[in-house]
């Protein structure tokens, strides 16, 4: 907690803590998510260093605690605090004191594989910032075999979309079968990687992420986490 003597506002020692907005303070402490010794909290509530502060059931650190996790997201489910329609969001599958953690970047709903979920903003930035220059990699099933043709010309020229062109560097994941791709990228566009495919007359029917920066999924099973460092 900061050195200020005297009762602090509950919403910025939460978004202090929890590396969140002031909003979303106010929206976890409206919820009913969050307690001071044992009290629901209820908005503009002020606190004192000796009181107990929880969210969610779980015990709020004294002090701001920056922490990363790396998920490995199921196809279905959504990246929001939210279901949207019958789907589900990921924040379902996530114990209760990760789930103000924001995503750092997000996966469409039938994408798969790994996303990280923080709250520190900092590295929030630095992970999504097209200034840093992130490589992305995935493995994917298409449609159809991809024809060398435009083997070619996504990796060598590009395909033109209407936000710009998309450049994808692609690897055969066996020597056989042409429907299965690995797809390195800098650039995270919306849907950028269907679009592309989508302009050749693909369609992408699995996409699940592995490797974004110097992040791995490893062997983290689908719908399971881990804590790693951050970098």
């Amino acid at each position: 907690m900061d050195s200020h003597s005297g009762p602090l506002r509950l919403n910025k020692h939460l978004a202090l803590v929890l590396g969140v907005s002031r909003r979303e303070a106010d929206d976890l402490i409206a919820s009913g998510a969050t307690a001071i010794n044992g009290t629901p909290a209820v908005l503009g509530a002020r606190m004192n260093a000796a009181d107990t502060i929880t969210v969610h059931g779980e015990p709020l650190a004294a002090t701001p605690q920056h922490i990363c996790i790396a998920f490995n997201k199921p196809a279905g489910y959504v990246c929001s605090r939210r279901a949207q329609g019958s789907a589900p969001t990921v924040y379902d599958l996530l114990p209760a004191q990760y789930r103000s953690l924001k995503t750092v970047g997000r996966l469409d709903k039938d994408s798969s594989g790994l996303i990280l979920l923080t709250n520190d903003g900092d590295f929030a930035q630095r992970m999504t910032h097209p200034s840093f220059y992130k490589v992305k990699a995935y493995n994917l099933q298409l449609s159809a075999p991809l024809a060398p043709l435009h083997h070619q010309m996504i990796n060598d020229f590009g395909v033109e979309l209407a936000d710009g062109p998309s450049r994808l560097t692609l690897m055969p994941l066996n020597d056989t079968d042409k429907t299965q791709w690995q797809v390195t990228m800098h650039e995270g566009r919306n849907r950028q990687i269907r679009r592309t495919f989508a302009a050749l007359g693909y369609t992408v029917t699995a996409l699940h992420r592995i490797q974004f920066g110097g992040y791995s999924l490893g062997d983290i099973k689908s719908g399971e986490h881990k804590l790693v460092d951050i970098q």
